[in-house]
Formats: C-alpha cells, sequence, structure tokens
C-alpha cells in the first residue's frame, strides 16, 4: 500500500493530466471569412452564399467603388440572402489605388450614404471596410481620410482596411494602422505578374513583418481563384483577366492559379504557428457556378473546412460513334483543382491523332504524346477533351505534371 499523502496523488494526476493534454493539442482553426466580390448579383452568386454560409464567420461584400477616373458606383447585393444567411456583413468600398487624388468630403458623403443604406437593410451590419491599393506617398492622405471617417460610425460598427507589403517599409503605415479597428494584409497578386499569383515564402516574411506594427486584430487576404496575365511584344502587361473578361488583345499569355493544395498546407502552418494578434483569413473570392476562374465548390468547402483535398487526374481514351476513333478525356475526380498535366503520353499504335483545347501532338525519342501549350486548370469534377485518335484499339494513356 501507498504511503504517498493524497495531496501528492491530486499533483501527480494533475501534472499527468497536464501532459495529455499538452501532447493532444491541436491548433486552433482561424475564422473564414469571404470577399463577395461580384458587381451584379446573378442567381449564381446568390446559390453560392446559400451553400456556403456553414463554412464563412462574415460576408464582406463590395458595396461601392471610385474607379481611376474619381467616378462613383454602387452596388446592390441581395438584401434578403445576406440577411437569411445571419452571418455579420462587411459593407466593402473600392478607391482605385492608382487615383491620385480626391475631393475628401464628397468622398465621405458617398461612402456616408452607402452605410446609411446598409443599415436598413435588416443586416447584421458590421461594419465598413475601405479597399485603397494606394502607393506609399499616399498614405498620408489616406490616414486623414480615414480619422475623418472613423468619427461617423455608429457603435458596434467597425472600420476595417486593406493593407499591402509594400507599406511595411514607410513610417507612414502605423498612422493609417492607428485609425482602423482591423487590418486586413493581402499577400496575393501584390507582385509582378511573372512572380506568380501567391508565394508562400513571402507570404509569411510579410505577416511577420506586419505582426510588429498592430496590437489590434488583424486578417489575412488568401487567394481562391486563378487569373490570365497578357503581355505585349514588348513584355509590358496589357491585361491581368480575373473576375471579368477583357476583350483587349495581346501576343502572349499566361494563366496564374493559387493551388488549393498549395493553400491548405500554408494554413496548415499558419494555425501551427499563428502570428501575433492574427484572427482569421479572408477570401478572395467566393466562388460562384459562373466564375471559371475561382475554386471548385468542392475545393472551396475542403480547403475552408480543414478537410484533406483528394487529387485524382487521369487521362481516358472514351469511344466515339467512329469504332476507330476515340477521344483522350482528362477527367479529375478527386475535389482538388489541379493544373492541367504537361503530357499526355499515349502507349499504342495509331493511325492517326492530334490534339484540341491547348494540347498538340508531338513526337519524340520517348514515343506519341499531346504536349500542353498554355498552362490551365481542371476544376474539381470536370472533364476536358484534349485530342483525338484514331487506333484499331483504346490505347493506354498516362499523365505526366
Amino acid at each position: 500500500m501507498s504511503t504517498m499523502p493524497r495531496w501528492m496523488h491530486w499533483l501527480a494526476w494533475l501534472l499527468t493530466a497536464g501532459l495529455i493534454a499538452g501532447c493532444t493539442h491541436r491548433p486552433v482553426p482561424l475564422a473564414n471569412d469571404a470577399y463577395v466580390w461580384q458587381r451584379q448579383w446573378t442567381p449564381a452568386v446568390t446559390r453560392s452564399v446559400q451553400d456556403n454560409g456553414g463554412s464563412v464567420r462574415a460576408w464582406r461584400v463590395l458595396a461601392g467603388e471610385m474607379d481611376g477616373q474619381g467616378q462613383w458606383r454602387v452596388f446592390l447585393p441581395d438584401w434578403r440572402t445576406l440577411a437569411t444567411s445571419g452571418k455579420p456583413v462587411v459593407a466593402v468600398v473600392r478607391i482605385e489605388g492608382q487615383l491620385q487624388q480626391w475631393n475628401e468630403a464628397t468622398l465621405l458623403a458617398d461612402v456616408q450614404a452607402v452605410l446609411a443604406l446598409w443599415r436598413t437593410r435588416g443586416l447584421t451590419f458590421a461594419g465598413v471596410e475601405i479597399d485603397h491599393d494606394c502607393a506609399t506617398s499616399r498614405l498620408p492622405a489616406y490616414a486623414h481620410f480615414l480619422g475623418a471617417l472613423r468619427p461617423t460610425l455608429r457603435s458596434g460598427e467597425q472600420l476595417s482596411i486593406t493593407a499591402l507589403p509594400t507599406w511595411l517599409q514607410s513610417t507612414e503605415l502605423d498612422a493609417v494602422l492607428v485609425q482602423a479597428d482591423e487590418a486586413v494584409l493581402q499577400v496575393h497578386a501584390v507582385q509582378s505578374p511573372r512572380a506568380g499569383l501567391f508565394n508562400p515564402a513571402s507570404a509569411l516574411d510579410w505577416l511577420a513583418a506586419f505582426a510588429q506594427h498592430t496590437r489590434k486584430p488583424w486578417r489575412v487576404a488568401l487567394p481562391a481563384y486563378g487569373t490570365r496575365v497578357s503581355w505585349d511584344e514588348q513584355g509590358r502587361v496589357v491585361t491581368i483577366e480575373s473576375e471579368r473578361p477583357t476583350l483587349v488583345g495581346a501576343q502572349a499569355s499566361s494563366e496564374l492559379f493559387a493551388d488549393p493544395r498549395a493553400l491548405q498546407r500554408f494554413v496548415a502552418t499558419l494555425e501551427a504557428k499563428t502570428p501575433q494578434g492574427l484572427a482569421g483569413i479572408v477570401w478572395f473570392r467566393l466562388p460562384t457556378a459562373d466564375d471559371a476562374r475561382a475554386w471548385s465548390a468542392a475545393s472551396w468547402r475542403a480547403v475552408l473546412d480543414r478537410t484533406p483535398l483528394t487529387m485524382s487526374l487521369a487521362a481516358m481514351a472514351t469511344s466515339t460513334d467512329d469504332p476507330l476513333r476515340y477521344d483522350v478525356q482528362l477527367v479529375n475526380e478527386g475535389d482538388a483543382d489541379v493544373p492541367l498535366p504537361a503530357l499526355v503520353h499515349i502507349d499504342g499504335a495509331c493511325a492517326a491523332a492530334d490534339g484540341i483545347n491547348g494540347y498538340a501532338l508531338q513526337r519524340g525519342e520517348h514515343g506519341v504524346y499531346l504536349q500542353r501549350l498554355r498552362v490551365g486548370v481542371l476544376r474539381a469534377g470536370r472533364q476536358l477533351t484534349v485530342g483525338w485518335l484514331r487506333c484499331d484499339n483504346a490505347p493506354a494513356l498516362r499523365v505526366e505534371s
């Protein structure tokens, strides 16, 4: 029989329990907000808000915009859908970053008119976010504007702003941040398009630096989309096509893509070692059935819900009405949106073949294959025909990234 005093038994139990708790500790998931950036609320936008509310803490909805010519526009959402969701709603006002000057009194009146409208629509109205990607030289004027806007907000309404990594080099950054209740640091599409859409290593550096500038809660904006960038003959960027198609021609273009698997790994890193003050993630942007460059709904929900993504990409030779002709189809049966493979190898004797939809037939020392001519993405649950074959029997196909 043990002679250990009872209090020592209790102490041993508490220490053991503490060790077990420490061993089983899991990172606390960061809250997910979503930008609803569509200027027109189509039925597809409404359905996406209705279907994805379970994964989202709050909606950040584009409400007004001042363009580069100083023209003001207002966007009206589906009020009933937002109200029914029961989620906090932040009205986002975008001010074009290239705008060199503004009439502060007029701009304040425009923003106040938006807020007055949104307050009356039965929403769980949380406040306003100003999205102004200005040059560092404009930060003093921006801080002054925010200082004038802040007193016009009502009790319980927050003033949020987006922030850029380039501002980290400015001594004026703190004067801007002090005017806001929270900031959202954007770490996607902030470098030259040739550097890609999102760089995890750079993003981590920016997050660590930004955490040193504020003691208020802040969030990080992460990408859930792709974009097409076009260059002219001199190598200058002509267009950046994301949520809206453009009609400008160019000599060369490239598809940039935020890989859901890479973003899932990045989020896991953030949650394992969260920068000081980081309160959550704001995803840009809410996917819809009409948005060809946003993630699929399957990838979106898997990333937001921290569910492991399943990758399943295969090439298949499918029969046609002609018994000797086969279509080459890429099939994505997983829930991860994946880049199109660089090569589709054809293992079989075929009298004729050709590629389509961005693929071309090639013959080399490694055999016959379809080669990708441009970067693209195959969304979860989708398939794409990339070629045709004329063969006696269906050949074996394999993909190579």
